[in-house]
């Protein structure tokens, strides 16, 4: 998916929510257990009630690798069916890959090349630490975006992300951001991952890359605000994709799940239009 097509499907839909499908299988309702694929069920479930109010779905591989072959299958599931909204969704692999030049290309191919393997995804969050031969192979494809981290939401980000790099006024993170600029970054194939927790930082972010979107976790469970985040992230074409995950998917563990899911999302996506 392009920008411009990004770009109309919030404005088509009045909404930047991004779901992410964190799909723990010891959380998933009991109901699902009997099922062959209860980690793919459950997905489909949670797909079908928040798709009028999503743009982006997130699968965290995380999830699916801690699985062995069984995690895989579900993933592959997962992505087939959203494949059948192709114009309606973006898809996000939530990988944090990054490794040098030669495996980055076959982590690329991976994520991107469905002819050699079983995904196609829009996107994929990478993380910049070992730099520019780590992120340019998935850069090469046409059409792809790389999610740089840059500021994320947990508490560990202060170790590295916030340090001043001897020599300079500039945080690591800020760096982060200008290196990436020399790097062909353009708001038509790179996004940042900044924290909803980092809230009153995203403004400084946003006049580093005025025009880039950000992929914004932390809304929700990590007790990010989203009010913050639409203030002073918001640009022309909207510019961010907010993620949710537990507090949409886990919404309920119980038999209305997928109804409590629905009204999770349907009241983030209300709040996101009234900014819109």
């Amino acid at each position: 998916m392009n920008r411009q097509q990004l770009v109309s499907l919030i404005q088509h839909k009045k909404s930047m929510l991004c779901v992410g499908l964190d799909s723990d299988i010891t959380k998933i309702p009991s109901q699902l257990l009997s099922h062959e694929d209860p980690v793919f069920e459950f997905n489909k479930a949670i797909i079908d009630a928040t798709l009028p109010y999503t743009i982006a779905y997130k699968p965290n591989l995380a999830f699916y690798e801690s699985r062995g072959l069984a995690g895989w299958i579900s993933l592959k599931k997962t992505m087939d069916y959203l494949e059948s909204f192709r114009d309606e969704i973006f898809t996000i692999a939530d990988a944090k890959r990054g490794d040098i030049g030669n495996t980055s290309q076959q982590y690329a191919k991976a994520f991107f090349d469905k002819q050699s393997s079983c995904f196609d995804f829009d996107a994929i969050t990478v993380s910049p630490y070992m730099g520019i031969d780590s992120v340019s192979p998935f850069m090469e494809f046409g059409g792809k975006w790389v999610i740089l981290l840059t500021l994320t939401s947990n508490k560990g980000a202060v170790d590295f992300q916030h340090l001043q790099i001897e020599g300079s006024k500039e945080r690591l993170f800020e760096i982060i951001i200008k290196k990436s600029l020399q790097w062909g970054s353009s708001p038509s194939n790179m996004m940042y991952v900044v924290g909803a927790t980092q809230a009153s930082l995203i403004l400084e972010i946003r006049k580093m890359v005025p025009d880039h979107f950000l992929l914004v976790p932390g809304i929700g469970a990590q007790g990010g605000s989203l009010e913050e985040v639409l203030k002073y992230g918001l640009n022309r074409d909207g510019g961010l994709l907010i993620n949710a995950s537990r507090s949409v998917i886990f919404a309920s563990q119980g038999n209305d799940f997928s109804t409590r899911a629905a009204e999770a999302a349907h009241t983030l996506q209300q709040q996101i239009a009234a900014f819109l």
